[in-house]
């Protein structure tokens, strides 16, 4: 008859010993603890570059860039940031539309957010336009913020339609300020911020036009509150901060399958992002969303369309 031992206190050393490091070893393997991800709405590269932009200048100068990054068609806000944040081509998604539509509920397919979330990681979203409740999977997003109380009414009309629509949106100011200060409070493994000035200035004044260009100013100031944030609150050493667009415009619209409104940026910076680095393989903004698992080390569905821009980390 066996007798059943009672642990000593080597054992549960031992024990101990091996659960710090199962945990050390999966922290191991992510290549970054915490992923922003920024999105410039209408952000065509051509008026970045015309732009004041410090910030983010800087931050291409330490990280890795495309301007010639693809998005999808229809190159429009909603079906592009699903895309963006899915990993998958609106064939699979089915978000078509561009606007809130409570009834259409939400997408049926995993976003990034459900899958970074399944693995056990705290997930954020800020952004300007009530639409991306369409990506709000139920338990999937730890924090959510719009603030209607305080978005700002927009005019505008999408290439190829004939009436034009108004739509709410929220400005960069408000939204960087609340996401700094969840990001410095809580530590998401996963956030998504959302900047919409410079896509209300395109539809109200033009793409290029100089009411744009001095939105991209304030969208770049935005960005310098978001990364002092991250830099206060010691992130910045274990993060990557990726910053692209939806799309870009021409004249007061978007949604064309031309280069002026399919061509955005894709930039990164952070840890692991080799510095000085112009990404010379074709990126797509399925891509972000891949990317984005690759570097916390959550495993990827194999229905994705993006791939990881490996080819920006060393």
């Amino acid at each position: 008859m066996f007798r059943r031992m009672k642990p000593n206190l080597s054992h549960r050393c031992v024990l101990l010993l091996a659960l710090l490091l199962l945990t050390c070893s999966a922290y191991a393997a992510r290549r970054a603890d915490h992923v922003f991800i920024i999105s410039l709405d209408g952000g065509k590269p051509a008026v970045i570059h015309q732009s004041k932009m410090p910030t983010l200048n800087q931050l291409v100068a330490e990280g890795a860039c495309t301007w010639g990054a693809q998005t999808i068609f229809p190159s429009i806000t909603l079906p592009s940031h699903t895309s963006m944040l899915t990993g998958v081509l609106p064939a699979k998604h089915h978000i078509t539309w561009n606007s809130y539509k409570p009834d259409a509920g939400v997408v049926q397919v995993p976003t990034v957010f459900a899958l970074v979330k399944k693995a056990g990681c705290a997930t954020a979203m800020f952004v300007g336009k009530e639409k991306f409740k369409h990506l709000l999977q139920p338990g999937t997003v730890d924090e959510f913020s719009y603030n209607r109380n305080i978005s700002g009414e927009v005019t505008k009309i999408m290439a190829g339609d004939a009436k034009p629509s108004k739509e709410g949106t929220v400005m960069t100011a408000h939204v960087a300020a609340n996401a700094a200060a969840y990001l410095a409070a809580q530590k998401p493994n996963l956030c998504f911020i959302h900047f919409t000035d410079t896509d209300s200035a395109g539809h109200k004044h033009g793409w290029g036009s100089p009411e744009q260009v001095k939105a991209f100013a304030d969208e770049d100031a935005g960005l310098a509150v978001v990364l002092q944030a991250i830099r206060k609150a010691g992130l910045a050493a274990s993060s990557v901060v990726i910053i692209t667009a939806d799309h870009g415009g021409h004249a007061k619209t978007h949604g064309a399958n031309i280069p002026d409104d399919m061509t955005i940026p894709w930039i990164a910076w952070g840890k692991g992002v080799k510095q000085h680095f112009t990404i010379t393989a074709p990126v797509m903004t399925c891509d972000t969303t891949a990317t984005a698992l690759w570097l916390l080390d959550v495993p990827r569905p194999t229905e994705l369309d993006g791939q990881p821009v490996t080819s920006a980390f060393e």
